[in-house]
């Protein structure tokens, strides 16, 4: 009996893949599984499943494509369970670009699968409704601040009614940001002039929830660019940059808010014959999918894709674009001793681990601590810590455990989602023998600089 290949191209016995988007031979049959994968995956650390890990997860995509495997609720839990973190795209050696993969099949999913009734209303209501509308951000913001500001809060957490669901609502609730007054959205299409002599001229990406819970980390990122001799233009128009959208499968949203924003920026940068040096992000997860923007249409709508390139080919974290010029290192002295956690779409996604650090080193009196397991994620993973908590949880209190065998007084890292979780969980599992902080890495600039 002849052996059979499980990569061998298909001679279109019929796929278990619906239409429109989905992993193909070309990006999967780079894997040789060879197994250098698993001990990057977070979730096979944590479980020991095979199909829980990088190289599982593309033997079950192929199995869909060959017809074997259904696309039902085997399929799903293996893929939903990933944080999507590429962790395994760094340790690869055959350079599989797996977020590319991950991503298709969760469109599939999506397009195929039918989930509870509460999910489809979840779902529906978060990404649908809430995500892509600003009115409906601010109006759910104001609400959810009052609850906070209220005592309300407090309360509730407090009486520990919430044990009384079912679930971990409890823990999750522990998760929810804080909104900042006054929300940064007050500030969308507005230009802010540089401190001295105009040398860069930048955008700069706001996000969406970002406006609400992280309103002052935008704020600080707007002066420590103009203090760089950036003249910052926020464009209004803007809008969610799509990432939860991608990493949830919901592709065909995630490219009318791509649109959005492309036809923002270009138009932003073409309005009286100015161009941008770069179009700046301080989220690594919306960074990411920015310059990924041309995935979303190289297949689906490649009339679009040019534009996408143009637009990606400009968009920059902050700290690498600070990195990249003679950036301003006027800094006050901070004695400290810092630690800094890697985002993972940083890290593995933009491959920008030097930028950060090069900053940080800048700093006079800050010392450096390195993290073990930095390529590890945190277990944030945009609304992972929400979606798989118990996984999420897991992830976090390791991390946690290794921040504090550093020592540091500062927790710094380059995400708005990884700073929730790394809060979280210092509130929940740190040692509490002194007062720590944890900070965007663009936040502790912001305080070096010496006053003007």
């Amino acid at each position: 009996m002849a052996s059979t290949n499980i990569n061998q191209p298909l001679a279109k016995i019929g796929t278990g893949y619906g239409p429109g988007e989905a992993p193909r031979w070309s990006n999967y049959s780079k894997c040789i599984h060879c197994g250098l994968c698993l001990n990057a995956c977070p979730t096979y650390r944590e479980l020991g499943l095979e199909m829980d890990s990088p190289r599982g997860r593309i033997y079950q995509m192929i199995q869909v494509d060959k017809g074997r495997l259904p696309i039902g609720e085997n399929f799903v839990r293996h893929i939903d369970l990933c944080l999507d973190c590429r962790a395994c795209e760094t340790a690869c050696p055959s350079g599989v670009e797996y977020g590319k993969l991950v991503e298709a099949a969760r469109g599939q999913i999506e397009r195929n699968y039918q989930r509870s009734l509460a999910a489809r209303w979840l779902r529906k209501f978060f990404f649908y409704r809430l995500l892509p509308s600003r009115q409906g951000l601010e109006r759910a913001g104001k609400i959810l601040r009052i609850y906070q500001e209220s005592g309300l809060e407090k309360a509730v957490l407090a009486s520990r009614v919430l044990k009384l669901f079912p679930g971990r609502l409890e823990k999750v609730a522990r998760l929810s940001p804080r909104m900042e007054k006054p929300f940064f959205t007050e500030r969308l299409g507005t230009v802010v002039p540089p401190v001295g002599p105009r040398k860069y001229r930048v955008a700069f990406f706001a996000g969406c929830i970002a406006n609400l819970s992280f309103a002052r980390l935008n704020d600080a990122t707007v002066r420590v660019l103009a203090r760089n001799g950036c003249e910052v233009v926020i464009p209004g128009e803007q809008g969610c940059c799509g990432a939860l959208h991608v990493h949830a499968g919901i592709r065909d949203l995630a490219r009318q808010l791509a649109k959005q924003n492309i036809q923002t920026f270009l138009n932003g940068a073409a309005s009286g014959n100015q161009h941008f040096d770069a179009i700046i992000s301080n989220a690594a997860g919306c960074g990411s999918v920015l310059k990924e923007y041309p995935l979303l249409f190289e297949e689906a709508e490649p009339e679009w894709a040019e534009r996408a390139r143009d637009f990606s080919s400009q968009v920059k974290d902050v700290s690498e674009f600070l990195a990249e010029i003679d950036f301003n290192r006027d800094f006050e002295v901070i004695k400290a001793r810092a630690t800094y956690q890697d985002p993972c779409h940083l890290l593995h996604a933009q491959r920008v681990k030097a930028a950060p650090r090069k900053l940080l080193f800048a700093v006079p009196g800050l010392e450096l601590v390195e993290l073990k397991n930095l390529e590890v994620c945190c277990g944030s993973a945009g609304i992972y810590n929400v979606a798989h908590n118990e996984m999420a949880e897991r992830l976090l209190e390791g991390k946690i455990r290794q921040i504090d065998e550093t020592g540091a007084e500062l927790i710094l890292t380059a995400n708005p989602g990884c700073l929730l979780q790394l809060r979280a969980g210092l509130a929940r599992w740190g040692k509490h023998d002194k007062q720590r902080r944890v900070l965007h890495v663009i936040e502790l600039l912001d305080e070096a600089y010496k006053k003007l």
